[in-house]
Protein backbone atom coordinates (compact mmCIF):
# COMPACT_ATOMS: atom_id res chain seq x y z
CA UNK A 1 0.00 0.00 0.00
CA UNK A 2 1.36 3.42 -0.84
CA UNK A 3 2.40 5.62 1.56
CA UNK A 4 0.34 8.62 2.61
CA UNK A 5 1.79 12.59 1.97
CA UNK A 6 1.51 14.51 4.57
CA UNK A 7 -1.01 16.80 2.98
CA UNK A 8 -3.15 13.45 2.45
CA UNK A 9 -3.06 12.15 6.23
CA UNK A 10 -3.95 16.42 6.73
CA UNK A 11 -7.25 15.53 4.76
CA UNK A 12 -7.85 11.95 6.19
CA UNK A 13 -7.57 13.66 9.67
CA UNK A 14 -9.79 16.95 8.96
CA UNK A 15 -12.29 15.87 6.54
CA UNK A 16 -15.69 13.66 6.89
CA UNK A 17 -16.48 12.37 3.37
CA UNK A 18 -20.38 11.58 4.56
CA UNK A 19 -20.50 15.24 6.48
CA UNK A 20 -22.11 17.74 5.02
CA UNK A 21 -20.07 21.44 5.66
CA UNK A 22 -21.59 24.65 6.09
CA UNK A 23 -19.87 27.20 3.27
CA UNK A 24 -17.63 29.02 6.04
CA UNK A 25 -16.89 25.43 7.19
CA UNK A 26 -15.95 24.50 3.46
CA UNK A 27 -13.72 27.56 2.76
CA UNK A 28 -11.61 27.06 5.64
CA UNK A 29 -11.45 23.65 5.12
CA UNK A 30 -10.87 24.06 1.31
CA UNK A 31 -7.57 26.81 2.34
CA UNK A 32 -6.00 24.45 5.11
CA UNK A 33 -5.82 21.99 2.48
CA UNK A 34 -4.40 24.26 -0.05
CA UNK A 35 -0.62 23.59 -1.12
CA UNK A 36 2.09 26.16 0.03
CA UNK A 37 4.17 25.34 -4.00
CA UNK A 38 1.50 27.00 -5.81
CA UNK A 39 -1.53 29.33 -5.22
CA UNK A 40 -4.18 26.95 -6.48
CA UNK A 41 -7.72 27.70 -7.95
CA UNK A 42 -11.25 26.95 -5.61
CA UNK A 43 -13.69 25.30 -7.80
CA UNK A 44 -17.22 24.26 -7.12
CA UNK A 45 -18.78 21.63 -8.66
CA UNK A 46 -22.90 21.68 -9.00
CA UNK A 47 -25.04 18.48 -9.52
CA UNK A 48 -27.88 19.68 -11.41
CA UNK A 49 -31.53 17.69 -12.11
CA UNK A 50 -31.12 18.46 -15.48
CA UNK A 51 -30.78 15.91 -18.71
CA UNK A 52 -28.53 18.55 -20.98
CA UNK A 53 -29.78 16.43 -23.80
CA UNK A 54 -33.12 18.08 -23.88
CA UNK A 55 -33.21 21.36 -25.47
CA UNK A 56 -35.90 22.66 -22.36
CA UNK A 57 -33.39 21.74 -19.81
CA UNK A 58 -29.85 23.26 -20.87
CA UNK A 59 -27.99 25.29 -18.62
CA UNK A 60 -25.37 27.81 -20.20
CA UNK A 61 -25.07 31.58 -18.71
CA UNK A 62 -21.92 33.87 -17.89
CA UNK A 63 -21.88 35.39 -15.20
CA UNK A 64 -19.38 38.08 -12.79
CA UNK A 65 -17.85 37.42 -9.69
CA UNK A 66 -17.48 40.10 -7.57
CA UNK A 67 -13.69 39.32 -6.74
CA UNK A 68 -12.16 37.93 -10.16
CA UNK A 69 -11.26 34.66 -10.63
CA UNK A 70 -7.43 35.14 -9.68
CA UNK A 71 -6.55 33.97 -12.98
CA UNK A 72 -5.09 35.84 -16.26
CA UNK A 73 -7.50 35.88 -19.07
CA UNK A 74 -6.36 36.25 -22.61
CA UNK A 75 -8.90 37.70 -24.87
CA UNK A 76 -9.55 38.37 -28.44
CA UNK A 77 -11.99 40.36 -30.26
CA UNK A 78 -13.32 40.05 -33.56
CA UNK A 79 -14.37 43.65 -34.70
CA UNK A 80 -12.99 46.12 -37.49
CA UNK A 81 -12.83 50.25 -37.55
CA UNK A 82 -14.00 52.07 -34.22
CA UNK A 83 -15.13 48.95 -32.29
CA UNK A 84 -11.30 47.18 -33.28
CA UNK A 85 -10.46 50.58 -31.66
CA UNK A 86 -12.64 50.31 -28.40
CA UNK A 87 -11.63 46.50 -27.61
CA UNK A 88 -8.03 47.46 -27.60
CA UNK A 89 -8.35 50.43 -25.19
CA UNK A 90 -10.49 48.15 -23.26
CA UNK A 91 -7.72 45.74 -22.89
CA UNK A 92 -7.98 43.31 -25.48
CA UNK A 93 -5.23 41.03 -26.05
CA UNK A 94 -5.84 40.27 -29.76
CA UNK A 95 -8.32 42.29 -32.18
CA UNK A 96 -8.41 41.80 -35.90
CA UNK A 97 -11.27 40.72 -38.45
CA UNK A 98 -10.66 38.37 -41.48
CA UNK A 99 -6.55 37.60 -40.35
CA UNK A 100 -7.63 36.55 -37.15
CA UNK A 101 -10.01 33.88 -38.74
CA UNK A 102 -7.21 32.62 -41.20
CA UNK A 103 -5.07 32.74 -37.83
CA UNK A 104 -7.51 30.30 -35.72
CA UNK A 105 -8.53 28.27 -39.15
CA UNK A 106 -4.70 27.27 -38.78
CA UNK A 107 -4.99 25.80 -35.68
CA UNK A 108 -3.87 28.85 -33.48
CA UNK A 109 -5.60 29.57 -30.75
CA UNK A 110 -3.74 32.08 -28.43
CA UNK A 111 -6.84 33.03 -26.19
CA UNK A 112 -8.51 31.84 -23.79
CA UNK A 113 -12.03 33.70 -24.32
CA UNK A 114 -13.64 35.38 -27.77
CA UNK A 115 -15.94 38.51 -28.53
CA UNK A 116 -17.27 39.31 -31.60
CA UNK A 117 -19.21 42.08 -32.94
CA UNK A 118 -22.50 41.50 -34.69
CA UNK A 119 -21.37 42.48 -38.35
CA UNK A 120 -18.48 40.04 -37.47
CA UNK A 121 -20.33 36.35 -37.07
CA UNK A 122 -20.52 35.65 -40.67
CA UNK A 123 -17.30 35.62 -40.71
CA UNK A 124 -16.63 34.38 -37.00
CA UNK A 125 -19.56 31.51 -38.49
CA UNK A 126 -16.27 29.66 -40.62
CA UNK A 127 -14.67 28.80 -36.86
CA UNK A 128 -17.97 27.15 -35.83
CA UNK A 129 -16.62 23.32 -35.54
CA UNK A 130 -13.16 24.69 -34.10
CA UNK A 131 -14.28 27.05 -31.41
CA UNK A 132 -17.46 25.27 -30.90
CA UNK A 133 -15.60 22.18 -30.13
CA UNK A 134 -13.79 24.12 -27.56
CA UNK A 135 -16.72 25.63 -25.93
CA UNK A 136 -15.67 29.59 -27.38
CA UNK A 137 -17.87 30.34 -29.92
CA UNK A 138 -19.32 33.96 -29.69
CA UNK A 139 -22.56 34.16 -28.56
CA UNK A 140 -25.38 36.22 -28.18
CA UNK A 141 -27.12 35.26 -25.40
CA UNK A 142 -24.05 35.39 -23.06
CA UNK A 143 -22.85 38.87 -24.14
CA UNK A 144 -19.96 37.57 -26.31
CA UNK A 145 -21.72 38.74 -29.28
CA UNK A 146 -22.46 42.48 -28.45
CA UNK A 147 -21.82 45.99 -30.36
CA UNK A 148 -20.64 47.17 -26.42
CA UNK A 149 -17.33 45.66 -27.03
CA UNK A 150 -16.16 47.82 -24.34
CA UNK A 151 -18.21 46.24 -21.35
CA UNK A 152 -17.26 42.81 -22.74
CA UNK A 153 -13.72 43.38 -22.68
CA UNK A 154 -13.61 45.02 -19.34
CA UNK A 155 -15.63 42.18 -17.65
CA UNK A 156 -14.02 39.28 -19.21
CA UNK A 157 -10.76 40.37 -18.29
CA UNK A 158 -12.13 42.07 -15.26
CA UNK A 159 -13.53 37.77 -13.92
CA UNK A 160 -16.70 37.10 -15.24
CA UNK A 161 -17.32 33.53 -15.83
CA UNK A 162 -18.76 30.91 -18.58
CA UNK A 163 -20.72 28.21 -17.35
CA UNK A 164 -22.43 24.96 -19.06
CA UNK A 165 -24.24 21.63 -17.95
CA UNK A 166 -22.10 19.07 -18.93
CA UNK A 167 -23.13 15.39 -19.33
CA UNK A 168 -24.74 14.16 -16.43
CA UNK A 169 -25.59 17.84 -15.24
CA UNK A 170 -22.46 18.60 -13.96
CA UNK A 171 -21.66 22.35 -13.92
CA UNK A 172 -18.22 23.30 -12.67
CA UNK A 173 -16.33 26.50 -12.58
CA UNK A 174 -13.53 28.49 -10.66
CA UNK A 175 -14.63 30.69 -8.05
CA UNK A 176 -11.10 32.25 -6.93
CA UNK A 177 -7.93 31.16 -5.35
CA UNK A 178 -6.27 30.01 -2.34
CA UNK A 179 -4.89 32.93 -1.45
CA UNK A 180 -8.26 34.77 -1.61
CA UNK A 181 -9.20 35.64 1.81
CA UNK A 182 -12.52 34.05 2.98
CA UNK A 183 -14.81 36.96 2.75
CA UNK A 184 -13.74 37.28 -1.26
CA UNK A 185 -13.95 33.49 -1.63
CA UNK A 186 -17.69 33.68 -0.26
CA UNK A 187 -18.43 36.28 -1.81
CA UNK A 188 -17.78 34.55 -5.25
CA UNK A 189 -19.45 31.22 -4.28
CA UNK A 190 -22.90 33.00 -3.67
CA UNK A 191 -21.95 34.85 -6.74
CA UNK A 192 -21.61 31.95 -8.97
CA UNK A 193 -24.64 29.94 -6.95
CA UNK A 194 -26.80 33.18 -7.77
CA UNK A 195 -26.20 32.33 -10.93
CA UNK A 196 -27.26 28.97 -11.40
CA UNK A 197 -30.53 29.42 -9.94
CA UNK A 198 -31.09 32.12 -12.48
CA UNK A 199 -30.03 29.92 -14.93
CA UNK A 200 -32.69 27.30 -14.09
CA UNK A 201 -34.16 25.75 -16.68
CA UNK A 202 -38.32 25.73 -17.77
CA UNK A 203 -37.94 22.03 -18.21
CA UNK A 204 -36.97 21.45 -14.80
CA UNK A 205 -39.55 19.33 -12.77
CA UNK A 206 -38.03 17.95 -10.16
CA UNK A 207 -35.05 19.09 -7.40
CA UNK A 208 -32.81 21.50 -9.72
CA UNK A 209 -29.36 21.71 -7.32
CA UNK A 210 -28.63 17.95 -6.40
CA UNK A 211 -25.53 18.29 -5.01
CA UNK A 212 -22.76 20.67 -4.71
CA UNK A 213 -18.93 20.62 -3.51
CA UNK A 214 -16.07 22.56 -3.15
CA UNK A 215 -12.67 21.78 -3.91
CA UNK A 216 -9.06 23.37 -4.53
CA UNK A 217 -7.03 22.12 -7.42
CA UNK A 218 -5.26 19.42 -5.72
CA UNK A 219 -7.31 18.79 -2.68
CA UNK A 220 -10.47 16.50 -2.13
CA UNK A 221 -13.54 17.69 -2.70
CA UNK A 222 -15.46 18.76 0.52
CA UNK A 223 -19.55 18.28 0.03
CA UNK A 224 -21.74 21.59 0.83
CA UNK A 225 -24.89 21.50 2.87
CA UNK A 226 -27.15 23.36 0.29
CA UNK A 227 -29.30 25.13 2.50
CA UNK A 228 -26.57 26.97 4.53
CA UNK A 229 -25.69 28.21 0.93
CA UNK A 230 -29.27 30.32 0.41
CA UNK A 231 -28.65 30.64 4.47
CA UNK A 232 -25.76 32.46 3.95
CA UNK A 233 -26.59 35.06 0.74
Amino acid sequence: MAKLTKKQKLWAEKLDVEKLYSLDEAIKLAKEFGTSKFDESIELAFNLGVDPKHADQTVRAMTSLPNGTGKSVRVAVFARGEKADEAKAAGADIVGAEDLVETVQKGTIDFDRCIATPDMMALVGRLGKILGTKGMMPNPKLGTVTADVTKAVTETKAGSIEFRAEKEGIVQAGVGKISFDEKKIKENILAFVAAIQKAKPSGVKGTYIERVSLATTMGPGIKLDIETLSDAA
